[in-house]
């Protein structure tokens, strides 16, 4: 029951079900839960650990569910190791013959614009958070402009990993990963000094520059919303500028805090949260493998 008799695919010991129909592959596609997958880091070391293996032919991830959809003519064994190898806590759910496929390319042209200006928008809130949080002696804004600098990391290596080698992908994505280890770990010390020496941080500059910061994630979503949809790393990436908003908020919030209450905890507060989150995703970044 199931010869493929009128299409010369080459089956690799594979049990097929149902032949597929005239003009398909045997195309098969797994579901995978993947626990400790929710924003674009996480969607890019999945990208840079399945795409270059032979036989994957799409990915398709939904963020908010948590799930990864990976179609593909090869067995899925080596792929769900690979998976697991990432350490996101990944289940495979299913695997079913895909009977129809699409091979579509999206709007790539449109989507390389887009992260362009993403990664433009980006490095330059870094530099003059950076720079606004040392003039304010702000924690908070420090780590905040380290945020910046993570999305611009993954901005940046998605658009040099289109088109490489996966050697290549590795390196860029190791390097983002180690530079913004180096950067989260600065900003906790800085936490650390200014909490046994004091500080006295500036909550006019605070809230100025967090509602700045916030201008520039709302504007990358209103870039990003005609290509949400898109699948692949443009969810990720509205995604990712969306939870942006909520660290802009607390920076915000802790500005006013600062001004009501006069103490610099709150600062030291948003500061902490914010540097340990920037270095959960350095650490994920580097605990990929080739």
């Amino acid at each position: 029951m199931g010869e493929c008799s009128s299409c010369d695919c080459k089956s690799a010991g594979t049990q097929m079900p149902e032949p597929p129909a005239a003009d398909t592959r045997a195309t098969q596609v797994s579901l995978f839960r993947v626990k400790h997958m929710d924003c674009a880091a996480e969607e890019r070391l999945i990208r840079m650990a399945l795409e270059p293996l032979p036989g994957v032919v799409a990915l398709n991830f939904d963020l908010p569910g948590r799930r990864l959809q990976v179609l593909h003519n090869t067995d899925i064994t080596p792929l769900a190791d690979k998976i697991a190898a990432l350490q996101l806590g990944a289940e495979l759910l299913s695997t079913d013959v895909a009977v129809e496929h699409s091979a579509a390319a999206p709007d790539t042209q449109q989507q390389r614009r887009v992260l362009h200006w993403l990664l433009t928008i980006n490095a330059l809130m870094f530099m003059v958070e950076l720079g606004t949080g040392l003039l304010a002696q702000s924690t908070g804004l420090i780590a905040d402009s380290l945020d910046m600098f993570a999305d611009a990391a993954v901005y940046g290596v998605a658009l040099f990993a289109v088109g490489r080698a996966a050697a290549s992908q590795l390196g860029a994505a190791r390097l983002a990963g180690g530079v913004q280890l180096l950067l989260a770990l600065t900003a906790l010390a800085e936490v650390a000094r200014r909490f046994v020496y004091g500080s006295e941080p500036v909550s006019a500059l605070m809230m100025g520059m967090g509602i700045l910061a916030l201008l520039a994630n709302v504007t990358c979503l209103y870039l990003i919303y005609g290509q949400r949809e898109a699948g692949v790393h443009m969810r990720a990436s509205w995604i990712f500028s969306a939870n942006d908003v909520l660290a802009n908020l607390g920076v915000i919030a802790a500005g006013a805090l600062v001004a009501v209450t006069g103490s610099a905890w709150p600062d030291l507060l948003i500061g902490s949260v914010v540097g340990l989150l920037v270095l959960n995703g350095a650490r994920r970044i580097l605990l990929l493998k080739a």
